[in-house]
């Protein structure tokens, strides 16, 4: 339920009057398609997109080869542990700011809107943890840069994917995920390619070059949106709201509780493979780490092949049909046989066939989980709030897997990635299984 009301003060956005969000109404008792947005210029959706991939590009590559090939190269024995440590901090960055940003963003009041501001900003703020990174060359210099772009492009990805429930009509929303998805595997070729073209001692391009991107590209969408403006005033921000910020009762929301901790497992399996896939490549298959990153970038190559086919379409059939539960389970399940395939390779052929199969999974999975979490929302009004605790269930595997990796890699005398793939396989079956207990979605 919104009103469609002029924005107060001068106008700097369309001529088109930007609608106001009401009371807090839940999902179940709007229209199947209403959405509180206005409708949007013809641009909006590949600028979304676009959006959706430079974000990923950045954090993506970042984090999953960039920061990865410089701890290899600063100190060989220590880098697992050193990535760890890295990857944990950053866990707990963007685990704490995400459902804060969100709820914040909900009562933005500005001219611009409730979302731009933030996007815009966070990729300023990013920018800088970038340039940081750039310049740094030890690991408490890393931590910092690292913890700042996820600062700074974490409110720039809040921004993004509230824009699902702000602006997207269900009719169309999984089909819109699924090409998101699609844009954000391209994102990850797309960063790996990058790193291994560029020179080995020009570290700096490692990361200016992939922050620049994800900093242009969502800031285009800065200027293609029609934003919601809040013309009220958000009630006052109480300490017991802000704590509630990262909690919604899973008794309650049942139906989101289940589809939240689907979504965190899941995200575990994948991130225990993807945020030590280059130390896997150089340990566990014998690649030296000169070259390590040219063989990630053909694997990832390979995940998103089967990835795209996948997201397209159960995409498709999913709008078609209406059904979710079924895709979630059956891709799951699929990323657990690809990730059994990948421990057990001989040699580099078989595990880039084990990644196709999780790539293929995954692909399924996306297609349908976003636009899964978007119908459990408990009310629109506070949709970036809501898709900030959603966005904690694949966030908090950030900290979460370094912090089991740690034990799992020393067993048997250290880098057992044996071991971690294991865990990945038990987090993928519980993620599968975590969707039956869903009723309000088919």
């Amino acid at each position: 339920m919104s009103a469609h009301i002029p924005p107060t003060g001068p106008s700097t956005g369309p001529a088109e009057p930007e609608p106001r969000i009401g009371d807090a109404v839940p999902v179940a008792a709007v229209e199947p398609d209403a959405v509180p947005g206005s409708p949007q210029a013809r641009g909006f959706l590949p600028l979304f997109v676009l959006a959706w991939f430079g974000v990923t590009l950045a954090l993506g590559t970042i984090s999953g080869a960039s920061i990865p090939k410089a701890l290899a190269f600063l100190d060989d024995a220590t880098k697992g542990t050193n990535l760890s440590i890295v990857a944990a901090v950053g866990g707990v960055v963007i685990m704490i700011i995400t459902p804060l940003f969100g709820r914040l963003s909900d009562r933005s009041r500005s001219r611009f809107g409730m979302r731009r501001p933030w996007m815009l900003g966070g990729a300023v703020v990013a920018l800088g943890g970038v340039a940081i990174l750039a310049t740094g060359d030890s690991l408490a210099v890393t931590i910092l840069g690292w913890s700042i772009v996820q600062l700074g492009f974490g409110a720039t990805n809040m921004a993004v994917h509230a824009l699902l429930a702000d602006q997207i009509p269900a009719r169309i929303r999984a089909r819109v995920a699924a090409a998101a998805s699609v844009s954000g595997g391209l994102a990850l070729i797309v960063g790996a390619q990058i790193v291994a073209a560029l020179p080995n001692d020009a570290r700096w391009t490692w990361f200016v070059v992939p922050g620049l991107i994800g900093g242009v590209l969502s800031t285009a969408l800065v200027f293609g949106l029609r934003d919601i403006v809040r013309t009220v005033p958000a009630p006052p921000l109480r300490v017991a709201d802000i704590l509630s910020t990262y909690w919604l009762n899973p008794v309650r929301y049942r139906d989101f509780f289940w589809a939240w901790a689907c979504r965190l497992l899941v995200t575990m399996s994948i991130v225990s493979v993807s945020i030590y896939l280059l130390f896997f490549i150089i340990d566990q298959l014998g690649i030296p780490k000169e070259q390590a990153s040219g063989v990630q970038a053909n694997a990832l190559i390979i995940f998103t092949v089967g990835n795209i086919v996948m997201t397209v379409l159960f995409g498709w059939i999913s709008d078609r049909t209406g059904r979710r539960k079924p895709i979630v389970l059956v891709s799951s399940l699929l990323s657990a046989v690809g990730l059994g395939v990948a421990i057990i390779s001989p040699d580099v052929t078989v595990f880039l066939v084990g990644i196709f199969i999780v790539g293929a999974a995954q692909g399924a999975y996306v297609s349908v989980d976003i636009a899964l979490m978007t119908e459990v929302l408990p009310s629109f009004d506070e949709a970036g709030k809501d898709l900030g605790i959603v966005s904690l269930s694949y966030q908090l595997p950030q900290l979460l897997v370094p912090i089991v990796a740690v034990p799992l890699l020393a067993l048997g005398g250290g880098e057992n990635y044996h071991a971690l793939y294991v865990a990945a396989i038990v987090f993928a079956v519980l993620g599968g299984l975590a969707v039956l207990p869903i009723r309000s979605v088919r």
